[in-house]
């Protein structure tokens, strides 16, 4: 049913999702789409299933990080459906909003289920989100999604989101996603009898001009003889490879961004190409739901290209009939590859750390270049270090990984040097520059195991030093043209102040959580009386630090209990987080109302531009007795051992930092023993489209339901809230880090 480069769905996950996409595409009258799925444990939507457009297209969008603002994940964020036509500029997302550049029309819904437990809820309805249902149009389609498609889209997302709610509680974990999109074709409305396809095959040899069909993602599936003489190339060698890689004078780019052009606008499209000698052929591209037909025929050359021969005249072949006296189309321009330097210029600004980079370096540069390999380096001290690689194998960029900035031996060290990209084309353009050249260098350069290669060395230039170098490799000798030479010289220039951002963001989340895990306590104290245990969970791989805190501190017939959350997810965040801490030491051992009014009177003199929400709890272990007081932070959770569970009313107060005069009231409770106080930061329940009263209900519920079990301890019971709040991210991921505290006095 399926192919390209995605494996099966396993299990069946994914073949339940794609009868709903194909309904929708029908029903909307669209040509393709996709089904975009939140992936588990993270900020980010992966392509699971697509249907109708080439892979090298949806690639760059297989994995989308929610931060960024664009139509898909504004779709999500939203909780509505999102409406987008090409060559319309997104104003909420100007850095990454680079439309493609060809004529389309693309709706994103978001696959929602609702707050209620039937399931029913409509896309735009507040309430659980799993993903987005897109479905794409031609470029010919109205500026308006009117009612009659936009109901069967919206129909469809209502279809799909209890799917995969039910799914996912009925195994016990999300829909298994493979490492790349699964790549699936449109259901055929008819199959024509064998006796009908000689036919219509016989129909294409009889006419005088030449005709090919091109699956979607441009591969040959049949040619006539025509065809095939005109491209001059034996029809057996065409079949299954790429037109503009099986045919040597189509090998430009430009002709494989009008192929693209036609798949993804659903009009037709044509072109003119030189042959040889002067010879021109004129290719009318025809889309459809599974590929093009392409019409071949003997053109005029354009007006500023010198005749050589007359139109029609290719050594003896029949000439086809004339066509009308209009010129060919122009020659197109490289505007694909183009577009991929400009898609990644862009997104470049929004990577966090070295890794993005390296992931979107990879995931864009490789495929607009048609390139196989690349390796990262930078410059540390006098050597180079690797900070990633994609398409090479590990053992190389380790090898790599060390050399000297002052080796002679090593083309990459020479490119620093020098601060010029270098080119080679083959191996033996490598041997004439570095006839001593070690195996290793060879192989880094980008030699395939099939001996031959080709690479680019382009060194990473910022603020007027080279900070590091960018490997491109290739597994077939390759003749780097002017433009590429100027693409790639432009595009290392991009990557190398991204990467230097990168590597300073990633400076300053190293630092931070150092600090931040220097300033929380490593040992709670032993207090007896008080069973007492702890965690904490930093946010999701890509986030800023955060500033959640928490202490216990061991008082005369008690304790000072505290958690609190700094407003910023920066090193300031990490630093301020410590500063409260030492100051509700410091007060520690009065009453609660006079510790928070102390810390805010701290912070407000100290000025530092943040807030921070904190709450603190003092423990009368002799009276069974907890005091509470509060700026700002969510009341915490009591279990009592007949089963109950309730949230502790708080009288509010202001966060600090914000009023020097602020006041903070406390309320006492009684706390017998075995009851089970839950303090916890709003990472723990915060949710993407969940109201906080809601989220905090389900987590009261859940805290009941494990708390009652006979023998459980604290530890166990930490633990168990943790792996809870991570399964229920099952649609939405998690977006800030995660304080608990569980405090249960001891008979």
């Amino acid at each position: 049913m399926g192919s390209g480069t995605g494996s099966e769905p396993d299990g069946g996950d994914l073949s339940l999702l794609s009868p709903h996409m194909h309904r929708a595409i029908r029903e909307t009258g669209g040509y393709g789409g996709g089904i975009f799925l939140l992936a588990p444990g993270e900020r980010v939507l992966r392509l699971a299933v697509v249907s109708g457009i080439p892979m090298d297209v949806a690639s760059p969008w297989s994995r989308v990080q929610l931060d960024v603002p664009v139509p898909l994940t504004r779709a999500v964020n939203e909780q509505r459906l999102i409406w987008q036509e090409s060559g319309r500029h997104d104003r909420r997302g100007p850095r990454v909003s680079v439309p493609l550049p060809y004529s389309y029309a693309v709706a994103h819904a978001p696959i929602v289920t609702g707050s209620g437990d039937d399931g029913s809820g409509e896309a735009g309805e507040e309430g659980e989100c799993w993903g987005v249902l897109m479905v794409l149009w031609p470029g010919s389609h109205p500026s308006q999604l009117p009612p009659h498609e936009r109901e069967p889209l919206e129909a469809g997302c209502r279809r799909l989101g209890p799917l995969l709610r039910d799914v996912t509680r009925r195994r016990g974990r999300a829909v298994r996603l493979a490492d790349e999109p699964t790549i699936l074709e449109r259901p055929r409305t008819r199959m024509p009898e064998p006796a009908h396809a000689l036919a219509a095959a016989d129909f294409a040899e009889r006419l005088p001009e030449g005709a090919c069909a091109l699956e979607l993602d441009g591969r040959i599936a049949f040619v006539t003889e025509r065809g095939a003489a005109l491209l001059g190339v034996n029809g057996a060698e065409l079949l299954g490879a790429r037109l503009w890689e099986a045919v040597p004078w189509l090998a430009d780019p430009t002709y494989e961004d009008r192929f693209r052009a036609a798949v993804i606008s659903r009009q037709p499209t044509s072109f003119a190409a030189r042959r040889a000698a002067g010879r021109w052929l004129r290719f009318d591209l025809h889309p459809g739901d599974r590929g093009l037909s392409v019409r071949m025929c003997p053109t005029r050359a354009p007006a500023d290209e010198p005749a050589e021969e007359s139109a029609g005249e290719f050594a003896g072949e029949p000439t086809a009939p004339a066509e009308a006296p209009d010129p060919p189309p122009e020659a197109p321009t490289r505007v694909g590859a183009i577009y991929q330097v400009m898609r990644l210029a862009v997104t470049l600004t929004e990577a966090a750390g070295v890794a993005d980079v390296v992931r979107l370096v990879a995931d864009q540069l490789l495929p607009a270049f048609d390139a196989q390999g690349l390796i990262l380096c930078v410059t540390e001290g006098d050597r180079l270090r690797v900070v990633g690689h994609r398409g090479c194998p590990p053992e190389i960029a380790d090898m790599l990984d060390g050399t000297p900035l002052a080796s002679r031996t090593s083309p990459t060290a020479a490119a620093m040097a020098g601060g010029n990209p270098t080119y080679y084309g083959s191996p033996d353009e490598m041997r004439r520059r570095y006839p001593h050249i070690p195996d290793v260098d060879r192989e880094v350069a980008g030699r395939a195991r099939t001996g031959a290669a080709a690479w680019a060395f382009l060194p990473l230039v910022t603020s007027g030093r080279v900070a590091g170098c960018c490997v491109v490799s290739y597994d077939r000798p390759h003749d780097f043209t002017a433009e590429e030479r100027t693409l790639l010289t432009s595009l290392a220039g991009v990557v190398a102040q991204a990467l230097e951002r990168a590597r300073l963001f990633d400076a300053n989340q190293r630092l931070a959580r150092r600090l931040q895990k220097d300033l929380l306590p490593r040992d709670l104290p032993s207090i007896p009386g008080l069973d007492v245990a702890a965690r904490y969970l930093a946010a999701t791989k890509g986030m800023e630090i955060g500033g959640d805190f928490y202490d216990v501190i061991e008082l005369d017939g008690g304790a000072g209990v505290t958690i609190g959350d700094v407003q910023g997810h920066n090193v300031t965040a990490a630093a301020l987080m410590g500063q409260v801490r030492t100051a509700v030491h410091a007060a520690a051992g009065t009453e609660p109302s006079e510790v928070l009014t102390r810390t805010n009177r701290l912070l407000n003199d100290l000025d530092p531009g943040l807030f921070t929400s904190c709450l603190y709890i003092h423990l009368d272990l002799g009276r069974r007795l907890a005091t509470l007081a509060t700026a700002g932070h969510p009341p915490p959770l009591l279990w009592l051992p007949d089963g109950r569970v309730g949230e502790v009313e708080v009288p509010p107060g202001p966060v600090l930092g914000v009023d020097p005069r602020a006041d903070y009231p406390a309320v006492e409770i009684p706390l017998p023993p075995g009851a089970v106080l839950l303090l916890f930061t709003d990472g723990l329940i915060e949710r993407p489209g969940v109201h906080l009263d809601d989220a905090t209900a389900a987590l009261a519920g859940h805290f009941a339901r494990i708390a009652e079990q006979a023998g459980r301890r604290m530890d166990e019971l930490a633990e168990t809230l943790l792996r809870s709040h991570e399964t229920g991210q099952t649609g939405s991921g998690r977006g800030d880090d995660i304080a608990l505290l569980l405090l249960s006095p001891t008979p």
